[in-house]
This record gives structure tokens, sequence and C-alpha cells, in this order.
């Protein structure tokens, strides 16, 4: 048996047991009240026609109900039996149940008394007739709100479907308040107006009132404990749960999702939750979509300083990475294992950069930019670019799928975002930049693939200087002044 047709079955079954257990309790109530009256006995003989009245007026309104009952669930939710989802017009009705089957109650109920009024006082008196209108008016009232409270609770399966096609909006078909109100008269307002029937003159009947006002009690109990469980089942259960919801929404979960299988206001909070979650859910994607792209540190850049052109001189290395021969690599290759060769090589150089606590600025083509020391300031960024420099030659020599220049350079450099309030892009200017860059030109020609400049050694920890050697001043392109540069060898450690 599939999940849809257990639930099916059970909402089915359900709304045919509110069907009858309403009707029954009510017709207890109105039959408890006379008989504590005795407004059965004050009729006489005439009351075996009041109660055979009474009996098939019963008979027929059930037939007429659960005929109603089927006609509105055929209308507002032969879908879900047949377990499609509704149109528009199908979920607004569906929406509308619970209100619907109490106005059949009460019609059926309002009929009833009006009849059954008429009768006892052309069979007694118009006094009885007060009596006996008076108390099946109590026990509508009381049929009328369960009716209400637990076609609620009842509907909440055909409630969830239909909400998700139909959402709640600002016209709700019902609210918090008609739930309280609606308690409230079951647990007080009916077992009061009770109370004023059997105290209040006139008097009617002429039945023990103690024994009344104890089972007017007794009613009062049982039925306000009944609306309160349905109440709770309505407000107390969906608001435990959308705070269970926040409470991990609070502690980063973002695949929170909250069933909305309610009409009224709580509907609303609970669509607003998910609403929240999904927000939450885009917006982690996109700063993790951002971060892929720029980096976690320019994201935290940018959420600090927001949309602005600005930025800072800072004193930075700046590491860049360059393939030997691209050109003649993507003659001979087709573009996809190209593209998965360099992919390769990224994948060392942004794993060597981010556990030393580097960016890596940006990728061109077969290049990368990699800066030490922006936007999150480091202690001894000098030091840190030459370990990258040496684990990402060192990565790339042990795959031998490519061979690269490594430059590295440090200097003072504009740090920040570049560009218009519309297009920004956070980036590093400077003359250690272009040196870096031009390095690597000429690192492609020595031993160990890895060229710097004299200020990045004199920068660099003791420990960090030892590593390297002279190698030669090289009159750089586009720089008036020669750079003297160092070298490490692979062998040499």
């Amino acid at each position: 048996m599939s999940a849809r047709f257990r639930t099916v079955l059970r909402t089915s079954l359900g709304f045919a047991v509110l069907g009858f257990g309403t009707s029954f309790l009510g017709a207890g109530v109105v039959l408890l009240l006379l008989l504590l009256q005795g407004i059965p006995a004050d009729i006489g003989g005439a009351r075996w026609v009041l109660v055979a009245c009474a009996g098939g007026y019963v008979l027929l309104a059930m037939i007429v109900g659960a005929a109603w009952t089927g006609f509105l669930q055929r209308r507002t939710a032969v879908w879900f039996v047949l377990g499609r989802d509704p149109t528009p017009q199908e979920a607004v009705r569906a929406l509308r149940l619970p209100v619907d089957l109490a106005v059949v109650t009460g019609t059926l109920w309002a009929v009833g008394t009006l009849l059954i009024g008429l009768l006892t006082g052309l069979l007694s008196s118009w006094l009885d007739a007060l009596g006996v209108t008076l108390a099946i008016l109590l026990g509508g009232f009381a049929t009328v709100g369960l009716t209400y409270l637990a076609a609620e609770w009842v509907a909440r399966p055909v409630m969830a479907i239909a909400l998700h096609v139909a959402p709640p909006r600002e016209n709700l078909p019902a609210t918090v308040l008609t739930r309280l109100v609606l308690t409230w008269a079951l647990a007080s307002g009916v077992p009061l107006l009770g109370v004023l029937l059997v105290g209040a003159p006139p008097d009617i009947g002429n039945g023990n009132t103690e024994y009344s006002l104890v089972s007017l009690s007794v009613i009062g109990l049982v039925v306000g404990a009944l609306a309160t469980a349905l109440l709770a089942k309505a407000v107390a259960a969906p608001l435990h749960q959308l705070r269970l919801a926040l409470d991990r929404i609070a502690k980063g979960r973002r695949d929170v999702e909250v069933g909305v299988d309610d009409a009224s206001e709580i509907g609303m909070l609970q669509a607003s939750v998910n609403q929240l979650a999904k927000g939450l859910r885009e917006q982690e994607r996109l700063r993790d979509l951002f971060g892929r792209h720029v980096g976690d540190d320019v994201v935290r850049h940018a959420l600090e300083h927001g949309v602005s052109l600005s930025g800072d001189v800072r004193e930075v290395t700046a590491l860049f990475v360059d393939v030997v021969d691209s050109t003649a690599l993507a003659a001979k290759l087709p573009p996809q294992e190209v593209v998965r060769k360099l992919n390769r090589l990224f994948a060392s150089v942004v794993d060597a950069v981010g556990t030393n606590g580097g960016l890596v600025n940006k990728f061109q083509g077969d290049a990368a930019l990699c800066i030490f020391g922006a936007p999150t300031r480091h202690a001894d960024p000098a030091t840190s670019a030459l370990r990258t420099a040496r684990a990402i030659r060192d990565a790339v020599s042990s795959s031998a799928e490519l061979d690269l220049g490594i430059g590295v350079a440090t200097g003072p450099a504009f740090a920040g975002q570049l560009g218009t309030s519309s297009r920004l892009e956070y980036t590093v200017i400077g003359d250690a930049v272009n040196e870096a860059a031009r390095l690597t030109e000429h690192a492609k020609q020595v031993p160990g693939r890895i060229l710097i400049s004299e200020p990045t050694l004199a920068a660099a920890t003791d420990s960090e200087r030892a590593r390297w050697r002279r190698h030669e001043t090289i009159q750089l392109r586009g720089r008036q002044t020669p750079t003297q540069t160092w070298l490490d060898e692979p062998s040499q450690e």
C-alpha cells in the first residue's frame, strides 16, 4: 500500500468520523440538557411524536449532510484522491473545506432547531419550545465549533498540497483569531449559556438544576479539552515546528524546509520561513560562487567595504606562474586535454597558495597571478611566497605534464577594487606585479624554473635566504633599472 493511498484513506475516514462524531456529540448534549430539565416529561403523551420527528430529522440530516459533504469533497478534493496536483481554482476551494463543512453542519442544525422548536410549541407550550430551541442551539454551537476545528486538523494533508499551488495570501480563509474565538466559545461560551438557560428566569422545565449545572460543568470540561487539543494541533504544534526550524537556521543549516499545511497566518509564517531558508541558501550559493571566482579573502573585503572603488598601498609579494610554450601545446593537443592539464596545474597553485596564506588573484589563460599581503595582511609575505613557489614547482615537476616558469617580486602596490560602480574587480597594481611577470619569462630558461628579485630575498627570513643563490643581473623588458635575480635549484634541497 503506497503512502499516498494510506494518506487518502486516512483522510477520508477522518472526514467520515468527523461528520458522525461531532453530530452525535451535539445530539448527546441536547438530549442530556432536555432530560435534566425534564422538558420531555412536560410535553406529556405527545413527546413520542416529538421524539419520532426529531429522530427522523436526525436520520434525514445525516443523509443530507453526507451527500452535501461528499459533493464538497468531490468538488474540492477529487484531485487528492486521484493523486494529481490541483488547479489553482481547485486549490482555493480546498482551502475553504473546513469552513464549508462548518456551514453544512450549521445549516442542518439551524433547520432542525427551527423545525423541532415549532413542533414543540404546537404539541406543548411555547415555554417548552423555548427550552428545546435553546438546548438545540447549544448543541449546534458545540457541533459547528468542533466540526470546524477538527476539519482543519483532518484536512491538513489536503491543505499541504493545496497551499503548494495556492500559497497563503492576505485574504485568508482562516485565521488564528477565528480558532481562538471558537475555542473560547466551546470551552466557556456554550457552558455559560447552558448555565443561564438552567438558572435564569423564566424556569424552563422541572428538572433538578443542581444535576443540570454539574452536567454543564462536565460538558464544558470535556468539550473545552477537545477544543483546546484541536487548537494545540492547529496552532501550538506548527509553532513548535517553526521554532525548531528557525533554531536549525540560526545554527547554520540552510537545507531547512517546513511543510506549509495551514491556511491561516501560521501558513504565511511557514511559507516565510521557507522563503528565508531559500534566500539564505541562495546567498550561500552566491557567496560560494563569488569565493571560487575571487577567493574568500576578497569576498570578506567586499563585504566589509561594499560597492566602493577603494583600496590602499600595501607592501606585497607577487608570484606569477606561466606555462612554457603553451602555444605549441595548444597546437598539438585537443582543447579539452589542454584544459584538463591546466586545471591540474591550477589545482596545485591554489592548494599551495592557500596553504601559505596567499591569494590567487586571477587566472590569465595559462598563467596565474598570486598575491601575498593583500587583501589580508600577512606577517611574512616574502617567505610564504617563496615556499609557495617551490611547492608549485615541485608538484608540477613530479607530474611531468607541463613545464613552467615562476617569478617572485616584492614591493609597494595598490590593492583594492578597480572598475566602476556597476562592475568591480579586486586587483593589485604596482611595479612588483609587473616585475614578477617579467621574471617569469626568464625563469623558464633557468634550471630551477624560479627567479626572484633581490628585495624579495631581503624581506625573507634567514633560513629561507639560505636556500637561494645569486643568479645574474637582468634587464627586464619595460624596466629601465636592471634587476638582480636569485634562483633556487631543486637538486640543492
